[in-house]
Protein backbone atom coordinates (compact mmCIF):
# COMPACT_ATOMS: atom_id res chain seq x y z
CA UNK A 1 0.00 0.00 0.00
CA UNK A 2 1.45 3.40 -0.98
CA UNK A 3 1.61 5.34 2.14
CA UNK A 4 0.02 9.04 1.77
CA UNK A 5 3.35 10.73 3.06
CA UNK A 6 5.19 9.78 -0.50
CA UNK A 7 7.06 12.38 -1.75
CA UNK A 8 8.30 11.02 -5.69
CA UNK A 9 7.82 8.55 -7.05
CA UNK A 10 11.21 6.94 -6.46
CA UNK A 11 10.21 6.66 -2.92
CA UNK A 12 7.45 4.92 -4.17
CA UNK A 13 9.41 2.21 -6.24
CA UNK A 14 11.68 1.89 -2.96
CA UNK A 15 8.89 1.27 -0.53
CA UNK A 16 6.83 -0.90 -3.20
CA UNK A 17 8.04 -4.41 -2.00
CA UNK A 18 5.14 -6.79 -4.13
CA UNK A 19 6.31 -7.92 -7.15
CA UNK A 20 3.72 -7.65 -10.49
CA UNK A 21 3.31 -9.42 -13.26
CA UNK A 22 3.44 -13.42 -14.01
CA UNK A 23 7.08 -13.61 -13.83
CA UNK A 24 8.14 -11.98 -10.83
CA UNK A 25 8.96 -8.46 -12.81
CA UNK A 26 7.34 -4.45 -12.38
CA UNK A 27 8.17 -3.33 -15.98
CA UNK A 28 7.48 -0.30 -18.17
CA UNK A 29 7.55 -1.44 -21.88
CA UNK A 30 8.34 1.20 -24.82
CA UNK A 31 7.65 0.34 -28.23
CA UNK A 32 11.18 -1.10 -28.66
CA UNK A 33 12.80 -0.95 -24.80
CA UNK A 34 11.61 -2.35 -21.82
CA UNK A 35 13.17 -1.79 -18.13
CA UNK A 36 12.48 -3.10 -14.94
CA UNK A 37 11.06 -0.70 -12.67
CA UNK A 38 12.90 -1.49 -9.59
CA UNK A 39 16.01 -1.02 -11.51
CA UNK A 40 15.35 2.51 -12.07
CA UNK A 41 16.72 3.39 -8.30
CA UNK A 42 19.67 2.74 -9.60
CA UNK A 43 19.94 3.50 -13.15
CA UNK A 44 19.40 6.74 -14.57
CA UNK A 45 18.50 8.13 -18.36
CA UNK A 46 20.09 11.64 -17.13
CA UNK A 47 23.64 12.83 -17.66
CA UNK A 48 23.22 15.48 -15.42
CA UNK A 49 22.15 16.86 -11.95
CA UNK A 50 18.73 18.40 -11.98
CA UNK A 51 18.64 18.72 -7.94
CA UNK A 52 16.93 22.07 -7.69
CA UNK A 53 16.33 22.59 -11.43
CA UNK A 54 12.90 23.89 -13.06
CA UNK A 55 13.04 21.08 -15.70
CA UNK A 56 12.03 21.41 -19.31
CA UNK A 57 11.44 18.11 -20.48
CA UNK A 58 11.41 18.03 -24.24
CA UNK A 59 11.67 14.08 -25.77
CA UNK A 60 10.77 12.98 -28.89
CA UNK A 61 10.49 9.29 -27.43
CA UNK A 62 7.82 8.86 -24.80
CA UNK A 63 9.35 5.84 -23.17
CA UNK A 64 12.35 8.33 -22.57
CA UNK A 65 9.99 10.57 -21.41
CA UNK A 66 9.00 7.40 -18.40
CA UNK A 67 12.43 7.16 -17.74
CA UNK A 68 12.75 11.08 -16.73
CA UNK A 69 10.02 11.58 -14.64
CA UNK A 70 11.16 8.86 -12.63
CA UNK A 71 14.51 10.32 -12.33
CA UNK A 72 13.29 13.86 -11.73
CA UNK A 73 10.75 13.66 -9.23
CA UNK A 74 11.60 14.59 -6.00
CA UNK A 75 14.81 16.26 -6.82
CA UNK A 76 14.17 18.67 -8.90
CA UNK A 77 12.07 21.77 -8.39
CA UNK A 78 10.06 21.59 -11.04
CA UNK A 79 9.26 19.71 -14.23
CA UNK A 80 7.62 21.08 -17.46
CA UNK A 81 5.66 18.26 -19.31
CA UNK A 82 5.77 18.99 -23.41
CA UNK A 83 4.03 16.83 -25.16
CA UNK A 84 4.99 15.21 -28.64
CA UNK A 85 2.51 17.66 -30.58
CA UNK A 86 3.55 20.94 -29.13
CA UNK A 87 4.81 23.72 -31.62
CA UNK A 88 8.53 23.73 -31.16
CA UNK A 89 8.24 27.70 -31.91
CA UNK A 90 5.94 27.65 -28.35
CA UNK A 91 8.99 26.11 -26.41
CA UNK A 92 11.18 29.64 -26.04
CA UNK A 93 7.56 31.41 -23.89
CA UNK A 94 7.02 27.93 -22.24
CA UNK A 95 10.30 28.18 -20.98
CA UNK A 96 10.01 31.62 -19.83
CA UNK A 97 6.76 31.49 -18.12
CA UNK A 98 8.11 28.34 -16.19
CA UNK A 99 11.10 30.11 -15.24
CA UNK A 100 13.45 26.95 -16.47
CA UNK A 101 16.57 27.10 -15.83
CA UNK A 102 17.77 23.51 -17.89
CA UNK A 103 16.61 21.33 -21.08
CA UNK A 104 16.28 18.00 -20.64
CA UNK A 105 15.98 16.40 -23.90
CA UNK A 106 16.81 13.63 -26.35
CA UNK A 107 16.98 15.82 -29.26
CA UNK A 108 20.22 17.63 -30.90
CA UNK A 109 20.00 21.63 -29.84
CA UNK A 110 19.86 22.74 -33.34
CA UNK A 111 16.25 21.34 -33.27
CA UNK A 112 15.18 23.34 -30.14
CA UNK A 113 15.87 26.97 -31.25
CA UNK A 114 15.42 29.11 -29.10
CA UNK A 115 16.36 27.82 -26.12
CA UNK A 116 20.22 28.31 -26.53
CA UNK A 117 20.70 29.91 -23.11
CA UNK A 118 19.36 26.80 -21.20
CA UNK A 119 21.81 24.41 -20.39
CA UNK A 120 21.25 21.14 -21.62
CA UNK A 121 21.31 17.72 -19.98
CA UNK A 122 20.86 14.64 -22.13
CA UNK A 123 18.05 11.72 -21.76
CA UNK A 124 19.43 8.77 -23.38
CA UNK A 125 18.75 4.83 -23.71
CA UNK A 126 20.06 2.47 -22.32
CA UNK A 127 20.56 4.12 -18.44
CA UNK A 128 23.42 4.23 -16.62
CA UNK A 129 24.04 3.57 -12.68
CA UNK A 130 23.02 6.69 -10.88
CA UNK A 131 25.63 9.32 -10.30
CA UNK A 132 24.60 9.84 -6.49
CA UNK A 133 21.58 8.58 -3.87
CA UNK A 134 18.81 10.79 -4.41
CA UNK A 135 17.97 12.22 -1.03
CA UNK A 136 13.87 12.98 -1.70
CA UNK A 137 14.46 16.55 -0.49
CA UNK A 138 11.58 18.21 -2.33
CA UNK A 139 8.31 17.93 -3.45
CA UNK A 140 8.54 18.77 -7.33
CA UNK A 141 6.02 20.92 -9.37
CA UNK A 142 4.37 19.11 -11.98
CA UNK A 143 3.61 21.52 -14.56
CA UNK A 144 1.45 20.56 -17.37
CA UNK A 145 0.29 22.53 -20.65
CA UNK A 146 -3.36 22.81 -21.46
CA UNK A 147 -4.69 21.44 -24.53
CA UNK A 148 -7.53 22.26 -27.19
CA UNK A 149 -6.22 26.44 -27.38
CA UNK A 150 -4.96 28.34 -30.21
CA UNK A 151 -1.90 29.99 -29.74
CA UNK A 152 0.70 29.44 -26.58
CA UNK A 153 -0.96 26.74 -24.34
CA UNK A 154 -1.18 27.74 -20.83
CA UNK A 155 0.58 26.01 -17.96
CA UNK A 156 -0.97 24.52 -15.14
CA UNK A 157 0.94 23.71 -11.21
CA UNK A 158 0.10 19.98 -9.86
CA UNK A 159 1.80 18.85 -6.88
CA UNK A 160 2.00 14.81 -6.45
CA UNK A 161 -0.76 14.65 -3.39
CA UNK A 162 -3.12 15.96 -6.03
CA UNK A 163 -2.15 14.51 -9.24
CA UNK A 164 -2.50 10.57 -6.68
CA UNK A 165 -5.55 11.58 -4.87
CA UNK A 166 -7.83 9.25 -7.34
CA UNK A 167 -5.38 6.73 -6.98
CA UNK A 168 -6.60 3.65 -4.74
CA UNK A 169 -4.17 1.33 -3.27
CA UNK A 170 -4.21 -2.40 -4.63
CA UNK A 171 -6.32 -4.63 -2.14
CA UNK A 172 -4.20 -7.40 -0.13
CA UNK A 173 -3.97 -10.40 -2.49
CA UNK A 174 -5.79 -8.49 -5.78
CA UNK A 175 -3.41 -9.68 -8.76
CA UNK A 176 -0.85 -7.24 -9.76
CA UNK A 177 -2.48 -4.91 -12.73
CA UNK A 178 -0.76 -4.57 -16.42
CA UNK A 179 -1.94 -0.55 -17.58
CA UNK A 180 -1.96 0.49 -20.66
CA UNK A 181 -3.12 3.53 -21.88
CA UNK A 182 -3.53 5.01 -25.83
CA UNK A 183 -2.89 8.10 -24.32
CA UNK A 184 0.69 10.39 -24.41
CA UNK A 185 1.78 10.24 -20.83
CA UNK A 186 2.59 13.96 -21.06
CA UNK A 187 -0.89 14.94 -21.16
CA UNK A 188 -2.77 14.67 -17.96
CA UNK A 189 -5.05 11.74 -19.14
CA UNK A 190 -2.05 9.54 -19.73
CA UNK A 191 -0.27 10.85 -16.93
CA UNK A 192 -2.81 9.71 -14.35
CA UNK A 193 -2.12 6.13 -15.81
CA UNK A 194 1.26 6.12 -15.99
CA UNK A 195 1.53 7.05 -12.23
CA UNK A 196 -1.31 4.37 -11.70
CA UNK A 197 1.29 1.91 -13.07
CA UNK A 198 4.41 3.15 -11.67
CA UNK A 199 2.49 3.34 -7.83
CA UNK A 200 0.21 0.34 -8.32
CA UNK A 201 2.40 -2.19 -7.83
CA UNK A 202 2.70 -3.94 -11.41
CA UNK A 203 3.51 -2.96 -15.27
CA UNK A 204 2.46 -0.33 -17.59
CA UNK A 205 2.69 -0.52 -21.33
CA UNK A 206 3.07 2.92 -22.60
CA UNK A 207 1.77 3.73 -26.96
CA UNK A 208 3.85 3.93 -29.79
CA UNK A 209 3.32 7.37 -31.11
CA UNK A 210 1.60 6.83 -34.79
CA UNK A 211 2.21 3.24 -34.26
CA UNK A 212 -1.14 1.34 -36.15
CA UNK A 213 -4.11 0.43 -34.20
CA UNK A 214 -3.60 -3.18 -35.33
CA UNK A 215 0.09 -3.53 -34.11
CA UNK A 216 -0.48 -1.38 -30.77
CA UNK A 217 -3.41 -4.15 -29.57
CA UNK A 218 -1.18 -6.64 -30.63
CA UNK A 219 1.72 -5.51 -28.32
CA UNK A 220 -0.45 -5.38 -25.80
CA UNK A 221 -1.75 -8.60 -26.00
CA UNK A 222 1.45 -9.90 -25.58
CA UNK A 223 2.26 -7.93 -22.62
CA UNK A 224 -1.02 -9.99 -21.38
CA UNK A 225 -2.48 -5.84 -20.08
CA UNK A 226 -5.33 -6.31 -17.46
CA UNK A 227 -6.29 -2.81 -17.49
CA UNK A 228 -6.96 -0.28 -20.53
CA UNK A 229 -7.28 3.23 -20.76
CA UNK A 230 -8.16 5.75 -23.53
CA UNK A 231 -10.66 8.29 -25.02
CA UNK A 232 -13.91 7.45 -26.94
CA UNK A 233 -12.08 8.12 -29.69
CA UNK A 234 -9.23 5.61 -29.19
CA UNK A 235 -12.21 3.15 -28.63
CA UNK A 236 -14.18 3.24 -31.31
CA UNK A 237 -10.68 2.74 -32.98
CA UNK A 238 -10.20 -0.30 -31.22
CA UNK A 239 -13.94 -1.40 -31.91
CA UNK A 240 -13.25 -0.71 -35.72
CA UNK A 241 -10.21 -2.97 -36.11
CA UNK A 242 -9.75 -6.52 -36.80
CA UNK A 243 -7.56 -6.93 -34.27
CA UNK A 244 -9.65 -5.89 -31.35
CA UNK A 245 -9.51 -9.64 -30.08
CA UNK A 246 -6.26 -9.69 -29.37
CA UNK A 247 -7.15 -8.18 -26.11
CA UNK A 248 -9.57 -9.43 -23.18
CA UNK A 249 -8.86 -6.62 -20.43
CA UNK A 250 -10.78 -6.56 -17.23
CA UNK A 251 -10.78 -3.51 -16.60
CA UNK A 252 -11.77 -0.49 -19.50
CA UNK A 253 -11.24 2.97 -18.84
CA UNK A 254 -12.85 5.87 -20.87
CA UNK A 255 -11.85 9.92 -20.37
CA UNK A 256 -11.13 12.85 -22.41
CA UNK A 257 -14.53 13.15 -24.04
CA UNK A 258 -18.13 12.31 -24.11
CA UNK A 259 -18.72 8.69 -23.92
CA UNK A 260 -21.75 8.06 -25.29
CA UNK A 261 -24.43 5.10 -24.89
CA UNK A 262 -23.16 3.68 -28.19
CA UNK A 263 -19.35 3.11 -27.44
CA UNK A 264 -20.17 1.71 -24.18
CA UNK A 265 -22.57 -0.59 -25.60
CA UNK A 266 -19.66 -1.35 -28.49
CA UNK A 267 -17.28 -2.23 -25.47
CA UNK A 268 -19.52 -4.52 -23.61
CA UNK A 269 -20.31 -6.80 -26.74
CA UNK A 270 -16.74 -6.87 -27.44
CA UNK A 271 -15.38 -7.27 -23.88
CA UNK A 272 -18.33 -9.01 -22.44
CA UNK A 273 -15.82 -9.83 -18.52
CA UNK A 274 -14.52 -6.48 -18.01
CA UNK A 275 -15.49 -3.84 -15.89
CA UNK A 276 -16.23 -0.86 -18.01
CA UNK A 277 -15.85 2.89 -16.42
CA UNK A 278 -15.72 6.52 -17.97
CA UNK A 279 -13.86 9.09 -16.12
CA UNK A 280 -14.24 12.75 -16.10
CA UNK A 281 -10.96 15.09 -15.66
CA UNK A 282 -9.24 18.02 -17.15
CA UNK A 283 -5.82 19.21 -16.71
CA UNK A 284 -6.92 22.25 -14.12
CA UNK A 285 -9.94 20.51 -12.45
CA UNK A 286 -8.00 17.14 -11.81
CA UNK A 287 -9.69 14.03 -11.79
CA UNK A 288 -13.20 14.45 -10.84
CA UNK A 289 -15.39 11.59 -11.21
CA UNK A 290 -16.07 7.99 -12.44
CA UNK A 291 -19.09 6.63 -13.84
CA UNK A 292 -19.42 2.51 -13.26
CA UNK A 293 -22.74 1.31 -14.20
CA UNK A 294 -22.98 1.14 -17.87
CA UNK A 295 -24.69 4.52 -18.67
CA UNK A 296 -23.98 7.81 -20.38
CA UNK A 297 -23.78 10.80 -18.72
CA UNK A 298 -23.77 10.50 -14.05
CA UNK A 299 -26.11 10.58 -11.35
CA UNK A 300 -27.66 13.78 -10.63
CA UNK A 301 -26.70 12.59 -7.22
CA UNK A 302 -23.02 13.19 -7.64
CA UNK A 303 -23.70 17.35 -8.02
CA UNK A 304 -24.14 19.36 -4.53
CA UNK A 305 -23.07 16.14 -2.05
CA UNK A 306 -20.19 16.77 0.29
CA UNK A 307 -17.20 14.97 -0.36
CA UNK A 308 -13.78 14.99 -1.40
CA UNK A 309 -14.88 16.16 -4.86
CA UNK A 310 -17.54 18.69 -5.28
CA UNK A 311 -19.80 19.77 -7.86
CA UNK A 312 -22.08 22.14 -9.24
CA UNK A 313 -23.82 23.07 -11.97
CA UNK A 314 -24.09 26.59 -13.11
CA UNK A 315 -25.75 27.96 -16.35
CA UNK A 316 -25.36 24.62 -17.52
CA UNK A 317 -21.87 24.63 -17.09
CA UNK A 318 -20.13 21.76 -14.63
CA UNK A 319 -17.93 23.10 -11.87
CA UNK A 320 -15.39 21.09 -9.41
CA UNK A 321 -13.93 21.80 -6.29
CA UNK A 322 -11.44 19.56 -4.92
CA UNK A 323 -7.64 18.41 -3.69
CA UNK A 324 -7.29 17.14 -7.29
CA UNK A 325 -7.57 20.61 -8.73
CA UNK A 326 -4.28 22.47 -10.22
CA UNK A 327 -2.89 24.97 -7.84
CA UNK A 328 -2.94 27.75 -10.35
CA UNK A 329 -1.43 28.91 -13.88
CA UNK A 330 1.93 29.79 -13.78
CA UNK A 331 3.83 32.27 -15.93
CA UNK A 332 -0.06 34.09 -16.39
CA UNK A 333 -0.69 35.45 -12.85
CA UNK A 334 -3.75 37.78 -14.27
CA UNK A 335 -5.58 34.46 -14.82
CA UNK A 336 -7.62 32.88 -11.90
CA UNK A 337 -7.84 29.45 -12.56
CA UNK A 338 -10.85 28.74 -9.92
CA UNK A 339 -13.73 31.16 -8.13
CA UNK A 340 -13.80 32.79 -4.72
CA UNK A 341 -14.78 29.69 -3.53
CA UNK A 342 -12.18 27.15 -5.50
CA UNK A 343 -14.72 26.13 -7.99
CA UNK A 344 -12.89 25.15 -11.81
CA UNK A 345 -15.45 26.25 -14.16
CA UNK A 346 -14.98 23.21 -16.46
CA UNK A 347 -16.34 24.71 -19.50
CA UNK A 348 -17.94 20.98 -20.10
CA UNK A 349 -21.71 21.87 -20.68
CA UNK A 350 -24.34 19.45 -19.23
CA UNK A 351 -27.88 19.10 -19.31
CA UNK A 352 -30.43 17.27 -17.12
CA UNK A 353 -32.73 14.08 -17.99
CA UNK A 354 -35.10 11.76 -16.78
CA UNK A 355 -35.15 8.32 -18.60
CA UNK A 356 -36.71 5.77 -16.97
CA UNK A 357 -37.40 7.40 -13.71
CA UNK A 358 -33.70 8.15 -12.96
CA UNK A 359 -32.67 11.70 -13.55
CA UNK A 360 -28.96 12.06 -14.88
CA UNK A 361 -26.97 14.48 -16.10
CA UNK A 362 -25.67 14.25 -19.62
CA UNK A 363 -22.56 15.91 -20.72
CA UNK A 364 -23.58 17.71 -24.41
CA UNK A 365 -20.82 19.64 -25.54
CA UNK A 366 -17.78 22.39 -25.46
CA UNK A 367 -19.08 25.85 -24.00
CA UNK A 368 -16.65 27.27 -26.59
CA UNK A 369 -17.46 24.52 -29.71
CA UNK A 370 -21.09 25.30 -30.10
CA UNK A 371 -22.49 26.03 -33.94
CA UNK A 372 -25.10 29.11 -34.20
CA UNK A 373 -27.85 27.94 -36.70
CA UNK A 374 -29.26 31.24 -37.64
CA UNK A 375 -28.87 32.54 -34.07
CA UNK A 376 -30.00 29.02 -32.53
CA UNK A 377 -27.17 27.14 -30.16
CA UNK A 378 -26.13 23.59 -31.24
CA UNK A 379 -23.98 21.31 -29.74
CA UNK A 380 -22.27 19.18 -31.88
CA UNK A 381 -21.48 16.05 -29.73
CA UNK A 382 -25.43 16.00 -29.12
CA UNK A 383 -25.57 15.31 -32.27
CA UNK A 384 -22.72 12.65 -32.39
CA UNK A 385 -24.51 10.82 -30.19
CA UNK A 386 -27.39 10.46 -31.61
CA UNK A 387 -25.84 9.27 -34.69
CA UNK A 388 -23.40 7.09 -33.24
CA UNK A 389 -26.63 4.79 -32.19
CA UNK A 390 -26.81 3.75 -35.65
CA UNK A 391 -25.78 0.10 -35.74
CA UNK A 392 -23.36 0.40 -38.71
CA UNK A 393 -22.37 3.84 -37.74
CA UNK A 394 -18.38 3.77 -35.63
CA UNK A 395 -17.46 7.54 -35.65
CA UNK A 396 -18.94 10.79 -36.72
CA UNK A 397 -17.97 14.22 -36.61
CA UNK A 398 -19.99 16.51 -36.57
CA UNK A 399 -19.12 20.80 -37.36
CA UNK A 400 -20.32 23.80 -38.41
CA UNK A 401 -20.46 24.85 -42.70
CA UNK A 402 -20.78 28.22 -43.76
CA UNK A 403 -24.07 29.53 -44.93
CA UNK A 404 -24.95 32.65 -46.53
CA UNK A 405 -28.72 32.83 -44.90
CA UNK A 406 -28.29 31.07 -41.96
CA UNK A 407 -24.25 31.76 -41.20
CA UNK A 408 -24.10 28.21 -40.44
CA UNK A 409 -25.58 24.78 -40.82
CA UNK A 410 -24.87 21.22 -39.38
CA UNK A 411 -22.76 18.85 -41.56
CA UNK A 412 -21.77 15.07 -40.46
CA UNK A 413 -19.13 12.99 -41.71
CA UNK A 414 -19.88 9.53 -40.96
CA UNK A 415 -17.18 6.48 -40.29
CA UNK A 416 -19.50 3.25 -40.84
CA UNK A 417 -18.40 -0.53 -39.90
CA UNK A 418 -16.80 -2.72 -42.27
CA UNK A 419 -19.17 -5.28 -42.78
CA UNK A 420 -19.79 -7.26 -45.67
CA UNK A 421 -23.35 -7.12 -45.46
CA UNK A 422 -24.11 -3.59 -45.41
CA UNK A 423 -26.63 -1.44 -46.48
CA UNK A 424 -25.93 0.52 -49.59
CA UNK A 425 -24.41 3.77 -48.39
CA UNK A 426 -27.17 5.77 -49.25
CA UNK A 427 -30.19 3.81 -47.35
CA UNK A 428 -27.28 4.20 -44.44
CA UNK A 429 -27.53 7.80 -44.75
CA UNK A 430 -31.42 7.94 -45.15
CA UNK A 431 -31.60 6.08 -41.62
CA UNK A 432 -29.22 8.32 -40.01
CA UNK A 433 -31.20 11.46 -41.12
CA UNK A 434 -34.13 9.90 -40.00
CA UNK A 435 -32.98 9.41 -36.51
CA UNK A 436 -31.89 12.62 -36.41
CA UNK A 437 -35.46 14.31 -37.12
CA UNK A 438 -37.01 11.69 -34.63
CA UNK A 439 -34.74 12.95 -31.57
CA UNK A 440 -33.53 16.43 -32.91
CA UNK A 441 -34.69 19.79 -33.56
CA UNK A 442 -35.46 20.95 -36.77
CA UNK A 443 -32.25 23.01 -36.70
CA UNK A 444 -29.59 20.42 -35.49
CA UNK A 445 -30.66 18.02 -38.21
CA UNK A 446 -27.62 17.70 -40.69
CA UNK A 447 -28.17 19.71 -43.81
CA UNK A 448 -25.38 17.47 -45.41
CA UNK A 449 -24.19 14.10 -43.88
CA UNK A 450 -20.91 12.86 -45.83
CA UNK A 451 -19.73 8.72 -45.37
CA UNK A 452 -15.62 8.73 -45.15
CA UNK A 453 -13.29 6.24 -44.70
CA UNK A 454 -11.52 7.42 -41.52
CA UNK A 455 -11.50 11.07 -39.12
CA UNK A 456 -8.32 12.24 -37.97
CA UNK A 457 -8.09 12.36 -33.96
CA UNK A 458 -5.38 14.71 -32.40
CA UNK A 459 -2.53 13.77 -30.69
CA UNK A 460 -4.40 13.98 -27.32
CA UNK A 461 -6.74 11.28 -28.58
CA UNK A 462 -9.75 13.62 -29.22
CA UNK A 463 -11.82 14.07 -32.50
CA UNK A 464 -9.72 16.62 -34.75
CA UNK A 465 -12.02 19.70 -34.24
CA UNK A 466 -11.87 22.50 -36.35
CA UNK A 467 -13.10 25.82 -34.40
CA UNK A 468 -17.24 26.23 -34.41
Amino acid sequence: MRPPELRSLREALTREARPGGPDGSRMLHGLAQSVALPDLLDLSCLNGDVAGQRVLLVTGDQFLAGLALIAVDGLAEAVVLCPPDLAPEHLPAIAARAGATCLLTDRPRSALPGLDGLPLIDCAWPPVPAAREPEFERATEWLLLTSGTTGVPKLVRHDLAGLTGAIRPRPEGEPAPVWATFYDIRRYGGLQIFLRGVLGGGSLVLSGGCEPVSDHLARLGRHGVTHVSGTPSHWRRVLMSPARGLIDPGTIRLSGEIADQAVLDGLRETYPRAAIGHAYASTEAGVGFEVTDGLEGFPKAFVGRPGAVEMRVVDGSLRIRSRRTASGYVGSDELALADAEGFVDTGDMVEERTVDGATRYHFVGRRGGIINVGGLKVHPEEIEAVINRHARVRMSLVEARRNPITGAVVQASVVLDEAADLPAPDEIRREILAACRAELSPHKVPALLKIVPRLDVTAAGKLARRPA
